[in-house]
């Protein structure tokens, strides 16, 4: 049995699936099941997404067990047990591997044998290792996706725009020489993950200086009252056309994702989310990144 860890926000939750998908593509016959139990306990961001937004039915970990054993996993899982920790005490010979070092103790408390690997490599020798596995990772890494590009295109594909304001704003990004700046605020901030004004101007004079000012700029971020207040020492205005990309909030933040993978050009954050746009966009012809993630 091969199990993964699923949370986070919609664009953990997509790599997470791409990293399970990956699995059973590259191993034909075989199922690697999300662990669903998150959702049920948790709710941040906008919860369980994958479904609603793009249509995507994982192999949930709750369609393996008959109704009473995951009654009972759910109760064990209610007194703060992790599924993998639980299994380990039913007999269930399990191992992890850990993507997070020790972070897995936050959600998964585990008594067993730990495997830890680096974050955000591809090591797929990880997944050809025999017996019963809980994956605890995040897996954000463009070659997971890479190898089956067109599958994953095709299964993230968004609904169709139908509002007048995001119709407004796709109009304007097809007809333009739209450029796409993603600032991740938000909980980063207090992680003390977020980039600085100056971090952000760096990357808007790099994009200039290989590509032009000549470009549509396009805002999308969790804070756009921040991002107008520090709008000139980000340097904004260094382009020839400016717009706040607003309203995409309660259920519809999606909606900057699919705009941003519209964009002809994009300056990256170190966000999943701007990872996750940048993967799905098939017209970008400009790109300016200062994270180690590859594109």
């Amino acid at each position: 049995m091969k199990i993964e860890f699923l949370n986070g926000g919609l664009a953990n939750q997509a790599f997470q699936y791409i990293f399970a998908k990956y699995y059973e593509l590259s191993h034909p016959g075989e199922i690697m099941y999300m662990d669903d139990t998150f959702f049920m306990f948790h709710h941040i961001h906008n919860g369980y997404e994958l479904e609603k937004v793009f249509g995507i039915h994982p192999h949930m970990l709750c369609e393996y067990f008959s109704e009473d054993v995951w009654k009972f996993i759910l109760k064990e899982k209610a007194e703060g047990k992790s599924i993998p920790q639980i299994l380990y005490e039913n007999q269930i010979d399990i191992q992890m591997i850990s993507e997070v070092g020790e972070g897995y103790k936050t959600f998964n408390p585990f008594e067993g044998q730990v495997y830890p690997i680096p974050c955000g490599g591809y090591f797929t020798e990880i997944l050809d290792v025999p017996g019963n596995f809980y994956y605890h990772g995040y897996w954000i890494n463009k070659y997971w996706f890479e190898k089956y590009r067109d599958i994953f295109l095709r299964e993230f594909s968004f609904s169709e725009i139908t509002d007048e304001r995001n119709l407004y704003y796709l109009e304007q990004i097809t007809n333009s020489p739209s450029v796409s700046i993603h600032i991740r605020r938000g909980d980063y901030v207090n992680l003390g993950w977020a980039f600085s004004p100056e971090e952000y101007l760096l990357n808007i004079k790099i994009f200039i200086s290989q590509y032009t000012a000549n470009w549509h700029l396009f805002v999308f971020s969790d804070d756009i009252a921040w991002c107008k207040e520090q709008a000139e020492s980000m340097g904004f205005s260094l382009f020839q056309e400016i717009t706040f990309v607003e309203g995409n909030i309660r259920g519809e933040n999606y909606r900057d994702l699919h705009l941003m993978s519209r964009c002809k050009g994009m300056i990256m954050s170190n966000s999943a989310f701007c990872y996750l746009a940048a993967l799905l966009n098939t017209e970008r012809q400009a790109l300016v990144n200062l994270t180690d993630r590859k594109i």
